[in-house]
């Protein structure tokens, strides 16, 4: 082969090389330069160059509509101007009342943009200070792949997993901390919060929420970078909050990316000013001597200034939860009640809410193959229907199994957070069986990873509510149909038993009430909140019903657990209606109507006091469970309800008589 006179790579028919093969020439072009020019050279002088040429600006801004927001009759420039001084003015100290010197962008990565910095004053009280001196940079709504980056690169205890997941570690805490959540008490909170015996909120005082607050804002101000993400709770439109979170963790802001619902481009450019704003300052102490405060962690809210700030724990539970609560505030105030539940809807449109404490098989029985998932954890109703609070999902994983948890298995992938779990040091395969940090490991993810998510999480009004129990004594029923007086006795006692654990040596069944079903995150009187799920159900003509998938034939010891296939036999027939048409008798003490047959299941277990032999320890263990119901009832009974007394002595005559 003769060389070609473009100086590329030849052979030549005249010449050997070694081993017979034909030696490998080459011709210099005209300008005598040898090249492979088979492709197109880069067009770059440095590397420097070649990196940026890697990366290319994000799609341009979507079409402004003039009709949305304080942001939208601007320019480009004066938005993102507009958008930086929210930012700051969040992160203003009360006391010097300005904000710090704002920049998009990771201080380790140079630009070639300039820097848009931004500063919020309004007449400081006090002029100088050293957080005046120096830039906050922001690192604004990243994506899941730049907080990967941020979480590996500067967070210890960050690592990728085999499936894709960000693996991280919370620190000292790995759940929540009731004792320190406390809610500022003042003339916005004193007559509508439930206060006192029995109620989650632990007060505190104005004063005393601005320190917090002073010192949240103050640590968040001395780093050279915070997270700041701008998303929305509630998946209706119309009833839809705006919430800010800044944080110091990649870690957090991508959970909060997950767990609230991501606005699209043109939401974020019209977003304005946030409802609520989050201080996660967890990696800094409360100081343990400022009034009120019983340990180096607080988390605190202030409803009136639509705040929260969280000090001394890094556990991301926190944010999920305390927006919860503050959901649990507002939207009643709206006439939508906000509910700790899970909800899925089947193909012909019919919507069940699902209630249960841990253990109880909420998640399990919601998450239904055959139906659409609008939600698995917490769900407002509201004159337009369901809709889902979150944009994903949080998920318990020890002992997870691709085999019993299929969805939550594939959706632990990449964007996931799996938090404090243990991995192989070569593989990074995940044990989800070791314990060796927490038994309250997590995962999560938008709600989208699961195949069968409804999206928009919206859905119409509830047919059925399902109130599940496992009942570890023995005596309630498979299942019943409730009068609306019983669901609202049994929404309020938020009954379920779970049986102690075996290093105590006790087998006895262990009593759990929570009202409403999550009494650690409502903010109103119990009684409210069933009030308005009563009301709204007989609005809609839902049935309630109440589950028991705990055990049979005995309590916890010597009976069985209720096989789940016989459970999923009944909530099938609860959703197809047929359940409303089987004949019914009533039982003792409890008062429960009970079905005399139910499709695929044995028609012997459905009455209790059928599955025991000994008759007499059955009747002992009842009257047991009632009375252990009537003893937790007995603090709701003061707190009237409507304007006369009429629907409190309805609910405590739905409750056990003996």
């Amino acid at each position: 082969m003769a060389a070609n006179g473009n100086g590329r790579v030849s052979t030549t028919n005249g010449d050997t090389g070694r081993n017979g093969l034909a030696k490998i020439q080459t011709q210099k072009s005209a300008n005598g330069v040898c090249h492979d020019d088979s492709t197109t050279p880069v067009k770059a002088q440095t590397i420097d160059e070649l990196h940026s040429l890697q990366k290319k600006k994000s799609a341009p801004t979507t079409p402004i509509n003039p009709m949305q927001g304080s942001f939208a009759a601007v320019s480009e420039e004066e938005r993102r101007k507009q958008q930086l001084q929210s930012i700051s003015a969040s992160l203003a100290s009360l006391t010097r009342e300005t904000g710090p010197k704002v920049v998009k962008g990771d201080p380790a990565r140079p630009t070639s943009e300039p820097a848009r910095v931004v500063a919020h004053h309004v007449s400081p009280t006090i002029t100088a200070s050293d957080s005046a001196l120096k830039f906050t940079h922001v690192l604004y709504n990243l994506s899941p792949a730049e907080l990967y980056e941020q979480a590996i690169k500067y967070e210890k205890g960050s690592f990728i997993t085999s499936s894709g997941a960000l693996a991280t570690l919370s620190g000292a805490k790995t759940g929540r901390s009731p004792k320190d959540k406390r809610v500022v008490r003042d003339e916005t909170t004193e007559d509508d919060l439930w206060w006192g015996k029995g109620s989650p909120n632990i007060e505190m005082d104005e004063h005393t929420f601005l320190v917090n607050r002073e010192r949240a804002v103050d640590y968040l101000n001395s780093l050279d970078k915070v997270f700041v993400n701008d998303q929305f709770l509630n998946w209706d439109p119309e009833n839809r909050i705006k919430v800010r979170i800044v944080s110091a963790r990649a870690y957090h802001s991508l959970f909060m990316h997950n767990m609230c619902i991501r606005p699209t481009p043109q939401e974020l450019e019209n977003f304005g000013t946030p409802d609520f704003t989050i201080y996660n300052a967890g990696q800094f102490p409360c100081n343990r001597y400022t009034h009120y405060m019983t340990s180096s962690t607080s988390i605190d809210l202030n409803l009136a200034r639509r705040e929260m700030v969280i000090l001394g724990t890094q556990y991301a539970g926190e944010m999920k939860k305390g927006l919860f609560s503050v959901m649990h505030y507002l939207m009643p105030k709206r006439q939508i009640l906000s509910l700790h539940s899970g909800c899925n809807m089947g193909k012909d449109g019919d919507v069940a809410l699902f209630f249960g404490l841990s253990g109880t098989g909420k998640t399990t029985l919601s998450t239904d193959h055959n139906r659409y998932l609008i939600g698995d954890d917490e769900h407002c109703w509201s004159d337009n229907g369901v809709s889902n609070i979150e944009g994903g999902c949080y998920a318990k994983c020890i002992d997870l199994s691709r085999e019993k948890e299929p969805d939550i298995w594939n959706a632990i992938k990449f964007g996931t957070v799996l938090e404090n779990v243990v991995f192989d040091e070569h593989t990074r395969e995940v044990d989800y069986s070791d314990k060796s940090v927490t038994e309250n490991t997590r995962a999560a993810y938008p709600i989208e990873y699961i195949p069968n998510a409804k999206i928009p999480c919206v859905a119409s009004h509830p047919k059925n509510v399902i109130l599940l129990a496992c009942d570890a004594f023995g005596v309630l029923p498979p299942v019943s149909k409730l009068t609306l007086a019983q669901t609202m006795y049994h929404f309020i006692s938020g009954y379920t038993a779970l049986v102690a654990g075996t290093e105590e040596g006790i087998k006895e069944p262990q009593a759990t009430f929570s009202a409403c079903f999550g009494a650690a995150f409502i903010m109103l009187h119990p009684t409210k909140y069933a009030a308005m799920l009563a009301a709204k159900m007989q609005n809609h003509g839902a049935t309630g019903w109440l589950v028991n998938t705990g055990w049979s034939g005995g309590s916890y010891g010597s009976g069985s657990r209720i096989k789940l296939a016989y459970t999923r036999k009944i909530i099938d027939a609860i959703h197809s209606g047929s359940l409303l048409k089987a004949n019914y008798k009533k039982t003792e003490v409890f008062g429960l109507e009970i079905p005399t047959e139910v499709e695929g299941v044995p028609s012997e277990i459905l009455e209790p006091s059928n599955t025991w032999s000994d008759k007499k320890a059955y009747n002992e263990t009842l009257l047991k469970l009632a009375g252990l119901f009537k003893n937790n009832f007995e603090g709701f009974v003061a707190h009237k309800i409507g304007k006369d007394d009429k629907l409190t002595d309805e609910i405590l005559a739905a409750g056990p008589i003996f």
